[in-house]
């Protein structure tokens, strides 16, 4: 006799809803990566390329190349990247940082794409991209199309420029400088989908940023 519960799969409950793709749009020293962080919450995902391209530049292949293309001086006393001599040239020499972005962009893209099919095959709630060149990078283009939600982080210019000289040691005027070479921050916001406040306080930005997921039904 075949037993009855044999063809009866047990009942299932609902299926949990597809993963929500946000990414996070700005200047220099906005606050991007801490507004992604409140974004993806405790039990959300943020994918960082600053993370991916840091775990990239200790890879021995690529430390071997920075070495035959900017000279021993690219590394530091502990053989690792010196990413502020890096800085430091590619931001004045345009054809020594188109050949470290053609280096490094595409191990980071082959990253990114790996660890959000992850995120998404764990049922992830909320995935985050914190991808500084999102919007100019034309290999991206395949994975804007699947954002969902584009957020600009607007941060006036002067206290931009007021943590970049206090949190990262930067002279007077880097913040455009650096900003010269990308998308101009007024497209930047006009092609998202919100604008998010900075605050005054980390307080003030996290309500500011639940008030955002609540608007965007996230």
């Amino acid at each position: 006799m075949i037993d009855p519960k044999s063809t009866n799969p047990e009942p299932r409950g609902p299926s949990p809803p597809p993963s929500v793709l946000l990414a996070v749009s700005g200047g220099v020293a906005s606050g991007k990566s801490t507004v992604a962080a409140m974004l993806a919450g405790p039990q959300g995902v943020v994918l960082s390329a600053d993370e991916a391209a840091h775990a990239i530049l200790t890879l021995p292949e690529t430390l071997a190349w920075l070495v035959e293309t900017f000279g021993p001086q690219a590394l530091d006393r502990a053989g690792q990247a010196d990413r502020k001599f890096l800085a430091n040239h590619i931001f004045r020499d345009p054809d020594l940082r188109k050949r470290l972005e053609d280096w490094i962009h595409p191990r980071v893209r082959a990253r990114i794409w790996a660890d959000l099919a992850e995120a998404r095959a764990s049922d992830i709630p909320r995935i985050v991209l914190d991808i500084p060149l999102l919007l100019e990078s034309d290999g991206l283009a395949e994975l804007r199309e699947q954002i969902d939600h584009l957020v600009f982080v607007e941060v006036p210019d002067g206290e931009r420029d007021r943590r970049a000289r206090a949190q990262r040691g930067w002279a007077p005027g880097e913040v455009a400088r650096r900003e010269a070479a990308q998308m101009p921050l007024s497209n930047k916001k006009d092609v998202s989908d919100a604008v998010l406040q900075a605050g005054d306080s980390l307080e003030q930005l996290a309500i500011n940023v639940q008030e955002l997921l609540t608007r965007l039904g996230c």
